[in-house]
């Protein structure tokens, strides 16, 4: 009979190997909102323009089934005010108790009636009458529950949606709330809650075209693109399960998952026809040689997957997520729990915030061999040094990459950090960072001598991914 240590120790391997399964069950944009929450940093995600709404969409229900978090997408646009873009961040504060059926404000149709707030209502001044001798109960009535604006909070997950289409006062002060976790409005002082997370969601052509602001660029800590042929799980699950016609999303405002925008061209069936299919398991393996392991997607599936995404073992058969789960998207942009609540009631989150701060924790603990730390800085040395680099390679950036290689270690079930590794985090690190050179003649080597017109050549269709791929080619990997 095993002793009680014996016991603990067998149910601690057993938890390990369960969180292990789930993490290899996530999707590429899972694993990168995932390592985001580990770092408690903030991301870049694109894919192209055409695709921006339905990958803000499908990080809102990642967001809520995969995470249990509050989403809300704000788009941006070259004519929003710094006030549009405070309200929008905000979503109310719903009790955990059911809504009292006399108060509107928690009517789930009422939710952002707040963006507009009445002069004195629920100041100083309102409650100041009520002490007044002989003031007159007729001319200034007693304020009511019912009259006080609904109580906001800003939202644990926000999809800026075209940060880089905002202008540039609304993208600093973007940047503020990351730095300082708190946002001046009008009338209050709103606080960032323990997990939150700031999602630049942008379009652009490649990973590397995909920019907001400089300072923003190096604050954000990793960026990743996603192919729109690689599909989008939940939105198709979506669609296959027919909620898109049985939940109330027919208004011509709403989108596949009741989600609307201020966009005139409105298209939100790109995810619909996508050819993503789920295959079988295939057999998952990790070493120092390929930390990342092959994704069976169909025809979907290829090589290029394991050195160009996060993916660390297979995706598992569809599932339905914490389908009850509050879910409050934006003052324009919301769907509601109580329209989305699955057969058998609600079901918790994939990963609970305690397993993030395990996952964590574990990152913290995570050994760096002396010859990989050599591997990692040589690789951040030739970045700065690369003919077509002229910026990007900041000290933030060093840090983002130790955060990063540390935190990829426990997902794959690893207390150390491996060459493969630091490659993987090298690459979503430096994609939106690294600026190249777009004047020929500025190129270092034409102050020896270098002919125009073979700098010309050399710089023509190099990106940050080329840059990348060209230094880990020629940085000696430690055996």
């Amino acid at each position: 009979m095993k002793t009680a240590p014996e016991m603990e120790d067998d149910n601690k391997e057993r938890q390990q190997a369960e969180l292990l399964d789930k993490i290899h069950s996530l999707s590429d944009l899972e694993l990168a909102v995932l390592l985001s929450l580990i770092a408690r940093e903030h991301c870049l995600i694109s894919t192209e323009p055409d695709f921006v709404e339905d990958l803000s969409k499908e990080l809102c229900l990642t967001a809520v089934k995969t995470f249990g978090l509050t989403p809300v997408i704000v788009p941006c646009h070259s004519q929003m005010t710094l006030d549009e873009f405070a309200a929008a961040l905000l979503v109310p504060v719903t009790p955990p108790s059911s809504p009292q059926p006399n108060n509107n404000n928690a009517n789930p149709q009422h939710y952002h009636s707040h963006r507009s707030v009445p002069s004195g209502s629920g100041s100083y001044f309102s409650s100041k009458h009520n002490n007044v001798p002989g003031s007159s109960s007729s001319a200034h009535p007693p304020p009511q529950q019912q009259q006080q604006p609904p109580a906001t909070q800003i939202a644990n997950v926000v999809l800026a949606q075209n940060l880089d289409h905002a202008p540039r006062a609304v993208q600093i002060q973007a940047l503020d709330l990351l730095r300082t976790r708190r946002l001046f409005t009008r009338t209050s002082v709103q606080t960032a809650p323990k997990q939150f997370l700031f999602v630049a969601v942008v379009g652009a052509e490649s990973g590397g075209q995909a920019r907001v602001t400089h300072h923003m660029n190096d604050f954000l800590y990793l960026a990743h693109w996603h192919d729109p042929e690689d599909g989008f799980t939940y939105l198709e699950e979506q669609a296959e399960e027919g909620w898109a016609t049985g939940v109330g999303f027919g208004s011509s405002r709403m989108g596949i998952m009741g989600v609307g925008n201020n966009n005139d061209n409105n298209d939100d069936s790109h995810g619909d026809d996508s050819p993503y299919t789920k295959a079988d398991d295939d057999r998952a393996s990790i070493d120092s040689g390929s930390s990342v392991v092959k994704r069976g997607v169909g025809s979907m599936a290829n090589s290029g997957l394991i050195h160009e995404s996060y993916h660390s073992a297979l995706s598992g058969p569809g599932r339905l997520g914490a389908l009850g789960a509050p879910v409050s998207l934006s003052p324009q942009l919301t769907f509601h729990s109580n329209e989305l609540t699955a057969v058998g009631g609600p079901q918790p989150p994939l990963l609970s915030d305690s397993e993030i701060a395990h996952l964590a924790h574990l990152s913290l603990s995570v050994c760096v061999d002396i010859d990989v730390r050599r591997y990692q800085m040589n690789i951040v040395a030739f970045l700065r040094i690369h003919r077509a680099v002229s910026g990007g390679v900041t000290p933030q950036a060093t840090k983002h990459f130790e955060q990063l290689m540390r935190s990829l270690a426990p997902l794959h079930g690893l207390d150390f950090v491996t060459p493969a590794l630091v490659g993987l985090a090298a690459k979503k690190v430096y994609l939106h960072r690294i600026e190249i050179v777009t004047q020929p003649e500025r190129e270092r080597s034409m102050q020896w001598g270098s002919e125009l017109a073979a700098v010309e050549a050399m710089l023509d269709g190099v990106g940050p991914e080329e840059v990348i791929e060209d230094v880990l080619g020629m940085v000696a990997v430690p055996q």
